[in-house]
């Protein structure tokens, strides 16, 4: 699983039809310090995430297509819930 940050929707005129919908957003990966982390990623939502939320992402396929309930559904990454805050434990 990964932390991201949701910086856009995408809108898909034409679309598998498992995807219907459902809302594909486009996710900023964050390290745990709140950097960003790599490029952008695509995912569906099952969690109605809006623009500038922190979201947790499931980057398995099996695990994607359970979380928004559309088996055998082709993808491989989805919203899986919003993160309210981050608690890390200082260095020992």
């Amino acid at each position: 699983m990964l932390i991201g940050r949701v910086i856009g929707e995408m809108v898909a005129t034409r679309k598998h039809e498992s995807h219907e919908d459902r809302k594909i957003m486009l996710v900023q990966v964050l390290n745990l310090d709140g950097t960003n982390r790599g490029a952008a990623v695509v995912a569906l939502d099952a969690a109605q995430a809006g623009i500038g939320d922190r979201v947790l992402l499931t980057t398995e396929g099996f695990s994607a297509m359970t979380a928004v309930g559309r088996p055998n559904s082709p993808i491989d990454m989805a919203i899986i819930g919003i993160i309210d805050h981050v608690d890390l434990a200082p260095d020992a």
